[in-house]
C-alpha cells in the first residue's frame, strides 16, 4: 500500500472501502498483461459493490487473455480532501496505480444524477475533463455505458464514445479493436471512426448537432461514416451469457450483500412511465436449471448466506415455483435465505411467499403506482385495487402485518381525485387488515411511499413534461392532508433532485457547459442528499444562459428532433407515441405473453413483430 495513502486512512470513514484485497478480488502479473481497464462506478463502493452488472463486466474482461480490469469507486468526501491535499491520484483497488496510468476508463452509469461524479473521477485522475483537451494520443480512452447513456448527450463533451445495451459483447469487440488500434500506430480519431462501425458504439464528436431558435434540435448529423441510428446491443443467450459465479466478497458491509440471481432481462408489462422495460426489450430467460446451477455455485464459493433472485419483474418468470422448489431443498440444508424482492399484486403467491419465508414475517411490498383504476389505465399497471387487496387478505391471513406501498405524483393526466384515491386506499388497506388479520396483538404498520415522476427518453412518456416544483409540493400537502390513519406512515422523495434528474434525463449535449460549471462549484456527490444543492446548478445555469425549465417542464412535440434521436433501442417512436394516445384514454395494453402489440423489439433476437 502507498505511504501516502496508508497514513491517511484512520483519518477517514470506513477505510475498507479504499483498500481492495477482498476475496475474489483480481490481480494478475503486469507482464503478462497488454491492456488495462479502470472500470469506474461514479458512486461509492458500497453502491457499485452491489450492483450486479459491475461483478458481471468485470468478469467478463477479466476472463479476456492479456486483459486486467480493476475496480475504482467515488471517494466520500473525507477522503477526497484527503486525496487532494495529500496529492493522492484516484487509483484501482487491484493494483493501487493511478487511473491515468490505464489503457481504458470505463464507467458504468445507471442514474443522472451521477454525471457531476464521473467528473469528479476524472478530475482526480489527473485527466483532462473534456475529450478535446485529451489530445489525439489513443490512451487514456475515456467511455461510458449503462442505462443512463440512453441519452449520452450532456456527456458527450467530457466521453469519447458510449457504449448503448448490454456490454458482454460490446467491450470484448472494442477491446479487441484497442488491440488492433495500438499494435498499428492509429491516433484516436482513426480509433473511433473505425469503432463506430461496432453495432452498440456511439461516438459524439461524429455527430454534428444544430439548432433552431427556440433552443430545439434541428438536426442531427452523422459524419465520416458513423451510423444514423445506434442501434443498442443484446444477449441473445442467456444461459451462454456469463453469470459472475465467482464473485468478489467485500470486506465492509454493502447495499446487496448476497447472492443476486438475475432470472431474466427485459420485462413484458409495458409500464408507460418504464424506460428499463421498454429499454431492455425483450424478454430473454435463463432455463432454471441454469438457475439452479449459478445459485448453487455462486453460494458455494462466496459463503453467502443469502440469496435474491432478481429481474424487472421477478414474478414473472414462468418457471419460478419450480426455481423456487428446486433451490429450496439447498437453501435449507445450508441456512440461506431465499429471497423474492420485486412482487406484482395480481400474480402474488401466498404459497411462494410463505415457503420461502419460512416462518419469519418480514414486510412485504407492492407498487400500485397510482391512486385510482383510471391513472393505472392510463401508465398501463394491468394493476386493480381488487388484486391488491386480495393479495393482503391472504397475507393479513397468514400472519403478515407490515406492508409498503409506492406511488408517484405527477403523472401524465394526474388530478387531485387520483391523489386523494392514494389515501383512501391506504384507509382500505387498514380496514383489510382490521378484518383479516389473524394476530392483530402487533397492530398494523403500512408505509406509503412517493416519488415525483420522471419523464424519461424512449418511455410512452418522453414528450411529457413534468409538473413544476410548486405544483409538486402542493399534491404532497393534499396527500399529505388526506392521510390520516394512524396507522399509516407516508414518506415523499425529495422534490430538488426529481426536477434535475428530469432535466439531465431529457437533456441536449448544450447541458455539457453547465455540468462542468456545476462541478468547479463543487457538485461531486449528487446522488446523495448530503451534497447535494439545487442552488450551485441554477447558478450553473444561470451562468451558461440556459433555461432548467426548457428540459423539464416542456411538452415536446410528436414531430420533434430529441438530443437521443440517433439511439436506438429497438423499440420505434411511432409505437411509443401509440402507447402515449392509449395513455390519455386510458386504455390498457397488453402484456407481451398475452399479445403481441408491435413495439418492435422481438426483431433483435430474430423474432416476428406483430403490429
Amino acid at each position: 500500500m502507498d505511504k501516502k495513502l496508508e497514513r491517511i486512512l484512520p483519518r477517514v470513514q470506513k477505510p475498507a472501502r479504499y483498500v481492495g484485497g477482498e476475496y475474489n478480488a483480481v490481480v494478475k502479473d503486469k507482464s503478462q498483461v497488454d491492456t488495462r481497464v479502470a472500470f469506474c462506478f461514479p458512486d461509492t463502493y458500497e453502491i457499485g459493490m452491489s450492483n450486479l452488472g459491475m461483478r458481471i463486466l468485470y468478469g467478463v474482461m477479466n476472463n479476456m487473455e492479456g486483459v486486467w480490469c480493476e475496480r475504482v469507486f467515488a471517494p466520500w468526501g473525507d477522503m477526497e480532501e484527503q486525496m487532494r491535499e495529500h496529492h493522492i491520484p484516484l487509483y484501482g483497488l487491484e493494483s493501487g496505480d493511478p487511473v491515468g496510468d490505464f489503457d481504458m476508463v470505463a464507467f458504468s452509469i445507471g442514474y443522472e444524477m451521477a454525471y457531476p461524479a464521473v467528473l469528479n473521477m476524472l478530475d482526480l485522475s489527473g485527466i483532462p475533463l473534456r475529450s478535446e483537451d485529451r489530445g489525439t494520443a489513443l490512451r487514456p480512452l475515456v467511455i461510458a455505458g449503462g442505462t443512463a447513456m440512453y441519452n449520452p448527450e450532456p456527456l458527450a463533451d467530457f466521453i469519447d464514445l458510449a457504449l448503448i445495451g448490454e456490454g458482454e459483447e460490446e467491450l470484448p469487440e472494442l477491446i479487441a479493436l484497442y488491440h488492433t488500434a495500438r499494435a498499428e500506430g492509429w491516433d484516436k480519431p482513426r480509433f473511433l471512426r473505425t469503432a463506430s462501425g461496432i453495432q452498440g458504439v456511439y461516438v459524439p464528436s461524429l455527430y454534428d448537432v444544430t439548432y433552431h431558435e427556440d433552443g430545439t434540435v434541428a438536426a442531427i448529423t452523422a459524419l465520416d461514416g458513423a451510423p444514423e441510428k445506434v442501434c443498442k446491443r443484446l444477449i441473445r443467450d442467456m444461459d451462454g451469457a456469463y453469470f459472475p459465479v465467482k464473485s468478489i466478497v467485500p470486506t465492509t458491509e454493502i447495499v446487496h450483500d448476497r447472492v443476486t440471481l438475475e432470472l431474466f432481462r427485459g420485462c413484458i408489462r409495458g409500464c408507460r412511465f418504464c424506460q428499463a422495460g421498454y429499454v431492455y426489450r425483450p424478454v430473454r430467460c435463463r432455463s432454471k436449471d441454469k438457475l439452479v446451477d449459478c445459485g448453487i455455485r455462486a453460494c458455494e464459493d462466496t459463503g453467502y448466506q443469502e440469496m435474491t433472485l432478481s429481474s424487472l419483474s421477478t414474478s414473472d418468470y414462468p418457471e419460478l415455483v419450480a426455481l423456487c422448489d428446486d433451490l429450496a431443498d439447498y437453501c435449507d440444508k445450508h441456512h440461506v435465505g431465499l429471497s423474492l424482492p420485486s412482487l406484482r399484486a395480481d400474480n402474488f403467491s401466498m404459497d411462494l411467499t410463505e415457503r420461502m419465508a419460512r416462518g419469519r414475517k418480514a414486510g412485504l411490498t407492492f407498487a400500485p403506482e397510482a391512486g385510482s383504476q383510471r391513472l393505472r389505465d392510463a401508465i398501463n399497471k394491468n394493476l386493480t385495487e381488487e388484486d391488491l387487496m386480495e393479495s393482503l387478505r391472504r397475507a393479513f391471513s397468514k400472519g403478515w402485518s407490515s406492508v409498503k406501498l409506492y406511488f408517484m405524483l405527477g403523472l401524465p393526466t394526474e388530478t387531485d381525485e387520483d391523489i386523494i384515491g392514494i389515501a383512501e386506499m391506504a384507509d382500505h388497506v387498514v380496514h383489510c387488515w382490521r378484518e383479516h388479520a389473524s394476530n392483530k396483538a402487533r397492530g398494523v404498520r403500512i408505509t406509503v411511499s412517493t416519488s415525483w415522476f420522471v419523464p424519461k427518453p424512449f418511455t410512452a412518456f418522453q414528450w411529457e413534461p413534468q409538473i413544476s416544483r410548486a405544483e409538486y409540493e402542493r399534491r404532497v400537502k393534499l396527500l399529505r392532508e388526506h392521510m390520516t390513519a394512524r396507522a399509516v406512515t407516508y414518506n415523499w422523495h425529495d422534490g430538488d433532485t426529481s426536477f434535475l434528474e428530469a432535466v439531465l434525463a431529457r437533456g441536449d449535449r448544450r447541458l455539457g457547459r453547465v455540468l462542468e460549471a456545476a462541478f468547479r462549484k463543487g457538485a461531486h456527490l449528487d446522488a446523495w442528499q448530503d451534497y447535494f444543492d439545487l442552488g450551485r446548478w441554477l447558478e450553473a445555469f444561470q451562468g451558461c444562459g440556459l433555461d432548467p425549465a426548457f428540459y423539464a417542464n416542456r411538452t415536446r412535440e410528436k414531430d420533434e428532433i430529441f438530443p437521443w434521436s440517433m439511439i436506438s433501442c429497438g423499440v420505434g417512436d411511432g409505437y411509443l407515441w401509440r402507447e402515449r394516445e392509449r395513455a390519455y384514454q386510458s386504455l390498457t395494453t397488453p402484456d407481451c405473453r398475452t399479445q403481441c402489440s408491435g413495439c418492435g423489439a422481438n426483431k433483435m433476437v430474430g423474432g416476428e413483430c406483430h403490429v
